[in-house]
């Protein structure tokens, strides 16, 4: 009943099988703030997973990141960078392009930011697709309200560990009033942490968040195998208790991609409302693939070989358990 689900999960494996940090859903944030008339103060925040970090390099064309930073730190899950900047010129940001180089490499966004003394305020994301941004004198308040809505929906579609749980989840359930219970029992759940965290009201250190989101995913695989063997277990009678709990986990990891970028209360409550719709957005087309899947291969009648047929099982415990392995070293030092 499964087997329309193992080309997918080769494909799942294959995209998603290299190192756990190369996919990194926290962005990076990059700040101008003007302290005074002639003042500048530049912040460049860089996600790391332990001692690893993405290699990013922020660059403006006036040439301000050129010299060394005034100060250099490791804080909360970033590299922090921070430069003083004096410069006599006449709104000197004004038409310079902010380019951040290596970031067509990653699955990264980048977050740019520019606070003037006069009140204005520019915003702006930065993507693999489009690494380079000139800034203008046109001030916004705040981002545009489909950017966090977007960021929400890229967020679940790019994360492997979020999608192979849901994934585990299809494989185990075994009713359309059981799917619907788990799936809002997981969204319930996470919309929870996303936004306890978001406010910092929670957290955990981000290697182990992820080890454990990573473990969450090793856990379904020997129910998706008990459950195809007809086998009986809290997590098939009661699904949505699994996806409740563990879902609680997912919501600190969604949440990671809002904290860093030091949005004050009120902005922060339409983001995270924003954002949290773009989760169940992407979420709900992931299963909505799923089960045109499902519906597609029982039409077509495709009798796939045994090996093939376990495939989604062994992409959810292997790579489960290779995040697993991987983040648990991050979390003790090891690599």
């Amino acid at each position: 009943m499964k087997r329309w689900l193992a080309a997918f999960s080769v494909w799942l494996a294959v995209l998603f099988g290299g190192p756990a940090f190369a996919h990194e859903v926290r962005p990076a944030y990059l700040e101008i703030t003007q302290t005074a008339p002639k003042a500048y103060t530049v912040i460049w925040k860089l996600p790391t997973m332990g001692d690893v970090a993405i290699h990013l390099d922020p660059r403006i064309s006036n040439g301000w990141l050129g010299r060394e930073p005034a100060d250099q730190y490791a804080a909360a899950g970033f590299l922090i960078r921070t430069w003083k900047i004096t410069d006599k010129r006449k709104d000197p940001i004004f038409g310079q392009t902010i380019t951040i180089g290596g970031l067509p490499d990653t699955m990264t966004d980048v977050y740019f930011r520019v606070r003037l003394l006069d009140g204005r305020q520019i915003d702006a994301i930065l993507r693999p697709e489009q690494p380079s941004y000139t800034i203008t004198s046109e001030g916004r308040g705040a981002f545009a309200v489909p950017t966090f809505l977007l960021l929400g929906i890229e967020h679940i579609l790019t994360g492997p560990d979020h999608l192979l749980f849901v994934l585990g989840l299809l494989l185990i359930v075994r009713s359309i009033r059981a799917l619907v219970k788990t799936v809002s029992a997981f969204t319930v759940a996470h919309s929870i942490t996303l936004a306890l965290a978001s406010f910092g009201l929670i957290t955990l250190p981000i290697p182990l968040l992820n080890a454990l989101i990573a473990l969450s995913i090793l856990f379904l695989a020997p129910e998706v195998i008990r459950a195809q063997r007809g086998g009986d277990s809290l997590t098939i009678r009661y699904p949505w208790v699994v996806a409740f709990a563990f879902g609680l986990l997912h919501g600190m990891g969604f949440a990671s991609g809002l904290t860093s970028l030091s949005l004050d209360r009120g902005a922060l409550v339409s983001a995270l409302l924003l954002f949290n719709i773009g989760v169940e957005i992407g979420q709900l087309a992931f299963i909505a693939l799923i089960l045109g899947l499902i519906r597609a291969f029982r039409l077509m009648e495709i009798s796939w070989p045994r090996p093939l047929a376990n495939a989604p099982t062994y992409a959810i415990g292997i790579l489960g358990a290779f995040w697993t392995m991987q983040y648990t070293a991050m979390l003790f030092g090891v690599i």
